[in-house]
Parts: structure tokens; sequence; C-alpha cells
């Protein structure tokens, strides 16, 4: 198990709530009450779909936020602007993601090689999960459906914190390769979108942040491609399978638990 916050937030271990990576020097992930903290001393390049701080942006922090399963998702910029404040975190430079997935499944994975590192950090729930390209519920540009709530969260949040240099196509390629990682793992646990049964390819609420640390004075490679047929695509795809699997299941065995007492 790569659960590293575990026994902080189901112990009470103060000392095991912050992560130390080893294929980016520098980038610490620390665990607190109401979120995960991903942070680095310098900033990086990024290409993100979070709901605070989405598009292409410097970043040097990244927050995934734990909110319920009630939550309602009027706002959620503003609501993540508001947690910040009250954190004392500024509000730039970086970007705000928001999970109803319990933080003590949080996931990460590393890799680290002379051409580059690379961490992968998620959490995922699939309560919301759906299949792309088939018939569903949808909402507008609000969030509002005539049938339904605004969407509630219970999605897949992956960061990505890649240790060297790389094209914007390539990081576009990494954003694709990793999606179709995630999509293989939910086939592989045998998730169904929660209103048609057919087999998911998401949820309707994933995220995903890929920080680009872009020294151009390393004398790594650059990298331009980023699919599954390179190297770099190769890692991507596990570590993404990877930590999507072991959150899932850490979820599952929890439910299991719960349900049980």
């Amino acid at each position: 198990m790569t659960l590293p916050f575990y026994n902080y937030f189901t112990h009470g271990k103060i000392g095991e709530n912050v992560y130390v990576s080893s294929s980016w020097p520098g980038l610490h992930i620390s665990a607190h009450e109401r979120h995960i903290k991903a942070q680095i001393p310098h900033s990086a390049s990024a290409l993100s779909s979070a709901v605070y701080g989405g598009g292409m942006l410097e970043l040097n922090r990244v927050f995934n936020i734990y909110v319920d399963k009630h939550y309602r998702c009027d706002d959620p910029p503003r609501d993540i602007a508001q947690a910040l404040r009250e954190w004392q975190e500024q509000a730039d430079q970086c970007a705000g993601l928001l999970t109803a997935v319990r933080l003590e499944h949080t996931s990460i994975q590393e890799f680290t090689s002379s051409e580059f590192g690379l961490l992968c950090c998620t959490t995922a729930g699939v309560s919301n999960a759906a299949r792309a390209g088939s018939e569903r519920t949808v909402f507008d540009i609000h969030g509002q459906t005539q049938n339904r709530a605004p969407y509630i969260p219970g999605t897949i949040n992956i960061m990505l914190w890649f240790n060297g240099r790389m094209t914007s196509g390539a990081m576009v390629n990494a954003v694709q390769t990793a999606v179709e990682a995630k999509a293989a793992a939910l086939a592989d646990a045998g998730i169904a979108d929660s209103e048609n049964g057919l087999p998911a390819t998401g949820t309707t609420t994933d995220a995903i942040v890929l920080a680009v640390r872009q020294n151009g004075d390393d004398i790594q490679p650059l990298h331009t491609y980023a699919g599954t047929a390179t190297a770099l695509g190769a890692v991507i795809g596990r570590l993404v399978y990877d930590t999507v699997t072991e959150s899932l299941q850490a979820g599952l065995q929890w439910k299991e638990r719960v349900g049980r007492q």
C-alpha cells in the first residue's frame, strides 16, 4: 500500500502528515484536516482542468480539498478562494480541486530515471461514475438540469508532477495518456456508469493537474511526445493506473468495514 497519510487521518499520527518526493527535489505533499497540499519551492508550468486555477498557468501549489457528499457545487471557485483565505494561502499561482473521497485514501507513487522523474497523487471516488459517449443526464453551463439538483462531488482527482522538460504538445499528450490509464483502471475494476450500467470511463467531475519543472538549464532531454509508445507515456500510464486502482480499493474496503459495523 502507498497511502502515506492513512495513519495520520485514521490514527492521529501527526508525524506522518508529510510526504517528501524522491523524484522532484523540494516537492512536499502535506495532509491537513480538510485538504492535501502539494508544494514546490519555485513555480512550474502547468496544464490543469481544475475548477480553480484551470488552464495553462505557472503554479507552485495544488490543493485537493475535501467536501462531504452533500456539498452543493453552486460556486466552487468562490468556496476554494474562501478556504485559501482561511488557511492564509496566496490565491494566485495555485490550483484547487474538490473531492468527496476520504483523504486517507490518497495514493502516491513515483518513478525516477536519469531522464526524468514523475510523481502521481490521486484520490478516486466513483459514486457518480459515467461513460463518455453514452446517453445520460447532462447539465447546462450553470451545472443545472431540469430533473436533478446541481451535480455533486464523487470524483477522480489526479496530480502529475513531472521533473523534466516537455513541450506544450507533449503536455497535452501526457494528459491524454493519463485519462486513458484512468479509464483502463475503471474498466478492470468493473466500475459502471451509475445511470446506464455501461462500463465507466471516469466520473462526471474528474480533474487533472500536470505540473512540469521545465528547467532550461537541465541536461535532461526535451520530451516532445508522451503517448503510450514512449517511455514517459508508459510511466504516466502505470502510475495513474496504479494510484487510481489503489485509491478505489481503499475506499471499497472502508465501505465494507463500515457496513459490517
